[in-house]
């Protein structure tokens, strides 16, 4: 873990242990700020966040039972004014 300004004055020592896989958080007033990562890993996950990812309507599409079960009418009460 590197302080923002200890990154900043090694920042070529956080680039190179980021490139060799090793992912650098940097704090900001002693809290976690950002984490530095290879492009590789990043690209990585991007692409696996993406292969998660479907559309809204393949959500809707996935719900299970609505093919098998509809859904029952419902017919409204007479009313009388």
């Amino acid at each position: 873990m590197w302080t923002l300004q200890d990154a900043k004055n090694h920042f070529s020592a956080v680039v190179d242990a980021a490139m060799a896989g090793q992912p650098q958080q940097v704090t900001r007033r002693g809290k976690p700020a950002v984490v530095v990562l290879s492009a590789a890993d990043y690209d990585r996950m991007r692409q696996a966040a993406q292969d998660r990812h479907h559309s809204f309507l393949q959500h809707l599409l996935d719900f299970p039972g609505l093919e098998d079960d509809p859904r029952p009418q419902v017919w409204p009460r007479n009313v009388d004014f």
